[in-house]
Parts: C-alpha cells; structure tokens; sequence
C-alpha cells in the first residue's frame, strides 16, 4: 500500500488539492442553493397576499355550536356561511355572507356582502374589510348552496351592491397569539339607526388558525349605552365538523319559541 501511495501522490502532485477544492465547491454550492431556498420560503407577504389569506379564511360553512355549547345563555348556534361572489376591476374580492339558525339554514337574518382588499398604503394596517347591504337581497338567499347557474351572474352581483356600512382594519397578529389577524371599526363606528334606537355602530374581527372567525357586532345610542348586539363578547364560528344525524335534535338548534324573538332582537340586526 505504501508504495503505490508514493506512487499516486508522484503522479499527481495536485490531486490531493484538487480533491479538496472540489469539496470546497460543493458545499459552497450547497449552503448557496439553502440560502436561496430559505429566501424563498420567508419571502415576505405582498398586500394582495394577505387581502386572499382573510378572504380565504372567512369563506366557508361555519358555526357557533361549541360556543352556544358552553354558554347557551349568551350564544345561538348560528350557521355563517361565506362563498366568492364577484372579484372587482381593482381585484378586491366579492364575498356573500349569510347567518341563519342552524334549524333553519333556508331563512337566514343577515345577508351581506364583504369587499376585501389590501390597506391603504397610508394606514398602519394590512386588510380592509368592508360590509355592503344588498339590492334586491331576496334573490340572493342561500346564494352559496345554489348551483352557479342558478346564481346572479358577477356583473349583477356588482350592481347590486348597495349602502356602506362598515369597514374594518386588520393587522397582523404579534407572534404568540392564536390570531393571525384582529380588527376593528375607527374609533365612534359607523351611523347606525336600524334597530333599538342606535345612533353609531361598532364591529370586531379576528381571523384565527384553521379558518376560525370571531365576529363582535354591536350597536349603540347617542349616550353610549349598548342597545344591541352580544354583551358577553364575540361570537366564535368554526369550520363546520362532519355533522352526525343525533346533531340535527340537539337543544342547542330548537331555543324555546317563547324567548326566541326577544333574544334576537337584543342579539342581532335582522333584515333591513
């Protein structure tokens, strides 16, 4: 072995450089390739990007089961249902919204529509959410469980758009908190004279892990006093779970008829 080592190593005085040159080569190109890699996946969010991640995460059949669960006092299981209804020229998507009781998916109390888009560049957010009444808003119940053919067509559905009533601004959440998105109205919401002698209305929204949504809609009058909407804080909507035939008969889908009306009417603003 000796000998042909001598051997080798008179032939080829560089190979023993060579080799390690080329060792050299290689992991340079590979912690090039990692770095490169890296950058790719950290690569920072642009304003469309997170305008789609909130968009995405509202769409979708969600409910309040668990939360009526805990506090059937203070909470229904609602149904909230979200779907894409239109995208606008600038790309701002076009989302339906409709709540109904979970018995009663076919009658919902609210129908609205949701324009998401980035922030203003001049505002320290990163989402606006706004909230649009809807123009001839019968023909558009249950509008995510039809098939698109039986659906306004997207140019109607722009057309339909009626009354501003409120905007949200999300920023993203701080490292360590179950959100990935909070928000709310500008300070004194918006006027607000539907319902129980409200003057100004406020709205809260939080956009969580695993496409949960928490919601806080509340209405007050001209001295501050809370005259609808949930006291006890945000309704909490999670994807809806693969449904079991015993949920359709649970209590929490059938509240008394007696106290019915009177808790929605404390608790939500029905149709306009």
């Amino acid at each position: 072995m000796g000998p042909d080592s001598d051997s080798d190593s008179a032939s080829n005085p560089n190979g023993g450089w060579g080799g390690r040159a080329q060792g050299l080569f290689v992991k340079a190109a590979v912690l090039i390739g990692g770095a490169v890699l890296l950058k790719r996946l950290t690569k920072s969010k642009t304003r469309w990007d997170h305008a789609r991640i909130v968009a995405d995460s509202l769409s979708g059949e969600k409910f309040s089961k668990e939360q009526a669960s805990r506090d059937p006092d203070n909470f229904f299981n609602i149904r909230m249902l979200t779907c894409p209804a239109a995208e606008m020229v600038d790309g701002s998507k076009l989302l339906y919204l409709e709540q109904a009781f979970w018995r009663t998916p076919q009658k919902p109390f609210r129908q609205r529509f949701y324009m998401v888009k980035p922030c203003p560049k001049e505002l320290k957010c990163d989402v606006e959410v706004s909230s649009y009444a809807i123009r001839e808003v019968e023909e558009y119940k249950n509008f995510c469980d039809r098939p698109r053919d039986q659906c306004p067509l997207p140019e109607e559905v722009i057309g339909d758009i009626g009354e501003h009533l409120t905007t949200i601004h999300l920023r993203r959440c701080d490292r360590g908190k179950r959100c990935l998105y909070e928000g709310s109205t500008p300070p004194g919401g918006f006027p607000n004279s539907w319902q129980n002698g409200a003057t100004y209305s406020t709205s809260e929204l939080a956009v969580l892990k695993n496409n949960e949504i928490h919601t806080w809609d509340r209405g007050f009058d001209d001295d501050g006093n809370q005259v609808w909407g949930v006291k006890a804080g945000p309704y909490e909507f999670k994807p809806a779970p693969s449904s079991s035939y015993s949920d359709m008969f649970s209590p929490l889908n059938f509240p008394p008829q007696q106290f019915l009306e009177k808790r929605i009417e404390g608790s939500f603003v029905l149709q306009e």
